[in-house]
């Protein structure tokens, strides 16, 4: 009975491994490759597959996502001989999972390689200026390259991306002084600009502030003249109104000397010589108030020492000249 229950329990197990080999469950997004005897049979897609146990085995799993792979630094040399280190991202997809097994040995590393040369070649036709600012014209020439290449492995390249571009370390330093430098540029650029607007400002304030003041100015010399236009008129007016005649006039040319005579710097007085006359009448108006009645008053007609009367001189224009002492 042993025997029989060994045979039993093997049985049972390879049963149980036939099972196991039989039904194959693949995960979504992924394929699997059959081969029977070795040779390629067919792809397992996604889901509960059945497969002849022992005759069929799986070679290869592969994932269809994207998948992103960092590539590590690559030395390359730019038109103008200069060495540049260049990070690359790839963004691929395996659309063909039978060519991506038997077309290539290993897609990754070919696709390495790949990206590699076709990245030397496009950064040898550029200097270094051009290979800063044109990352974009690098990656659709490289994505360009690796989609054509890789089409015939069962692989999509959707995007390749430059991760980072490190020029020589003499460069970087010429480079952070010509950045610096251009700071500094426009820095006092900013500055002259804001210096310019402030002087305009300033200058503008100024002269609002001097036409406000001229025009203040003419607006209270017009005023006053007129105030004065009017005061002469109104004067005017009364002395016409009151029928002044010549002695009144004299009266009030007499109040207006001590006026005329104010400071220490007058010592020429310019008398008209219609003043005289004036003068004459009101002479000839005290003299009849005199004690004796006779007209023994004031006299500005005489010229004389002993008179009693103001030295004058006549000038060209026949106006009187009286030197008159200093008033103390």
């Amino acid at each position: 009975m042993q025997p029989i229950i060994i045979v039993l329990i093997i049985l049972v197990v390879l049963v149980f491994i036939a099972l196991v080999k039989t039904i194959q469950v693949i995960p979504q997004a992924s394929a699997a490759i059959v081969e029977r005897f070795g040779r390629y049979t067919r792809t397992l897609n996604a889901g509960l597959n059945i497969v002849v146990p022992f005759i069929d085995s799986i070679r290869n799993r592969i994932d269809l996502r994207e998948q992103v792979v960092p590539f590590p630094p690559q030395p390359v040399i730019t038109q103008d001989n200069l060495v540049v280190n260049i990070d690359t991202v790839i963004y691929y997809q395996v659309t063909d999972a039978r060519a991506a097994t038997y077309e290539v040995a290993s897609y990754i590393q070919a696709i390495e390689q790949l990206t590699v040369t076709t990245l030397r070649n496009i950064i040898g036709g550029m200097d270094l200026e051009r290979t800063l600012t044109s990352r974009e014209e690098i990656n659709a020439a490289l994505r360009g390259v690796l989609d054509e290449a890789t089409g015939k492995w069962g692989i999509r390249v959707n995007r390749v991306e430059l991760k980072a571009i490190e020029p020589p370390t003499s460069i970087q330093d010429s480079m952070e002084k010509q950045m610096r430098a251009d700071r500094d540029k426009r820095a006092a650029i900013l500055q002259a600009e804001g210096v310019r607007q402030s002087e305009i400002l300033r200058a503008e304030g100024e002269k609002q502030s001097s036409i406000l003041r001229a025009e203040g100015d003419a607006k209270a010399a017009a005023l006053r003249a007129e105030g004065e236009a009017q005061a002469i008129r109104t004067v005017f007016e009364s002395i016409h109104a009151g029928d002044a005649d010549q002695k009144l006039l004299a009266y009030q040319y007499l109040q207006m000397l001590p006026k005329i005579a104010e400071g220490d710097a007058n010592k020429l007085w310019i008398v008209p010589s219609e003043i005289g006359d004036a003068l004459k009448g009101l002479s000839g108006a005290m003299g009849n108030f005199g004690p004796m009645g006779g007209g023994s008053g004031f006299n500005p007609g005489n010229t004389g020492k002993d008179g009693g009367g103001i030295p004058a001189a006549r000038d060209k224009d026949g106006a009187d000249r009286r030197e008159q002492p200093p008033i103390d």
